[in-house]
């Protein structure tokens, strides 16, 4: 299920191209029976932008400020999120935010109510994807035939890398992250390099207040 498309939606993701029919072994499809998925063989770049990571970027900083108001000299930002529709891959998303959350500093993931974004889980030709619609909701949509071809914590660390800034740059090696699919399925890295820590903390920098000051730059 995606966002109407009647609103801005973002959609940053991976897309496979094989034809795949069975989910992993560790996610039950939702409904009865397997469902058939035709799936793209490399992650595709298709409408992909930095603006779209920018946008579920923003949409993220908006609803943390909303709820938790400006606090000047806060330094860490925790980010929050639901998997209660996505409890297949509960035990990965823990993997993905404690990868991420042992890397960078200047902000935190966090499992819990009033989420701030949410996975998802399901088949979709598209692949994997975060979406968002510009207005403080997103998810991270985890899906059953990519997460059994390529890794799974990789897929779903990359993934949410989007939702801490960071744009798909699919030329690039098995050790970076945002490379997504395009090493290959053997690619089983799941940690982001020193790079990509580095883009994170700099765009999380300054707590709560520097957030603020982003979007009212981001405005103008």
């Amino acid at each position: 299920m995606r966002f109407s498309t009647s609103a801005l939606v973002a959609t940053l993701g991976l897309g496979l191209a094989s034809t795949l029919s069975a989910v992993p072994a560790s996610a039950a499809a939702p409904d009865s029976g397997a469902v058939s998925h035709t799936a793209k063989s490399g992650y595709v770049a298709s409408g992909e932008s930095r603006g779209d990571t920018d946008a579920f970027l923003q949409a993220v900083i908006k609803s943390v400020l909303a709820k938790r108001g400006v606090v000047p000299g806060t330094q860490a930002v925790t980010v929050t999120y639901s998997t209660s529709r996505a409890p297949s891959f509960k035990s990965v998303i823990a993997r993905s935010t404690q990868i991420w959350n042992s890397s960078v500093s200047n902000v935190k993931l966090q499992e819990g109510s009033n989420a701030d974004f949410e996975y998802r889980e399901g088949n979709d030709p598209a692949g994997s994807y975060a979406s968002t619609d510009g207005h403080g909701s997103g998810y991270i949509f985890l899906d059953y035939a990519q997460n059994q071809q390529y890794d799974s914590t990789r897929v779903t660390a990359h993934e949410t890398g989007h939702v801490l800034g960071l744009p798909d740059h699919y030329s690039g090696p098995c050790s970076e992250l945002m490379s997504g699919g395009g090493p290959g399925t053997s690619c089983k890295n799941s940690q982001p390099n020193a790079a990509e820590i580095s883009r994170v903390n700099q765009l999380w920098a300054n707590g709560l207040a520097g957030l603020a000051k982003t979007l009212e730059v981001s405005a103008r």
